[in-house]
């Protein structure tokens, strides 16, 4: 199949199968004479099992680990249980900060109770006055979806 009927029976953007070609979680697949790429049953499996992972907001990093023991069904599969139970880990400290930003945003709100103007509303003057160092939630501001734990995971395997 072409990478249209690949992306068509994986429900995934043509564009992302590129993008994980690229980052070698696909294996790159064969040409025609056109130099149109030709996918198979198993790209699909492949693509599929990597959505599954992606869903489960696991990290490229953690997917490629993953993809090694499934291209590997020999190995013991004592570090694919460690990988889990590190990403369980992962999602309840986010979960915890998320519980805090939670709060933190519920008090902010409580600072203005009615439709004022701009200039007397409370909210905005919170967060004019309020400063990132008191700020516990603050140390992850830049945080993107799933990349949190990347980081956690390498200084834990060293």
């Amino acid at each position: 199949m072409k990478i249209g009927e690949l992306a068509k029976v994986a429900n995934t953007p043509v564009e992302t199968i590129r993008y994980y070609e690229r980052e070698l979680l696909l294996p790159e697949p064969a040409r025609t004479e056109g130099n149109y790429r030709i996918y198979d049953d198993e790209h699909a499996q492949r693509l599929g099992f990597i959505r599954r992972c992606r869903s489960l907001d696991m990290t490229l990093d953690e997917i490629r680990s993953l993809l090694r023991f499934r291209d590997a069904p020999g190995e013991d599969c004592g570090q694919v249980n460690q990988l889990l139970d590190d990403h369980i880990g992962h999602v309840a400290a986010r979960i915890s900060e998320l519980k805090l930003l939670e709060k933190q945003l519920k008090a902010l709100r409580q600072q203005c109770c009615g439709a004022e103007s701009a200039q007397n509303c409370g909210i905005l003057q919170e967060l004019d006055t309020a400063t990132l160092a008191t700020e516990p939630f603050g140390q992850h501001a830049g945080h993107v979806h799933g990349s949190l734990h990347s980081s956690t995971s390498a200084k834990r395997s060293s």
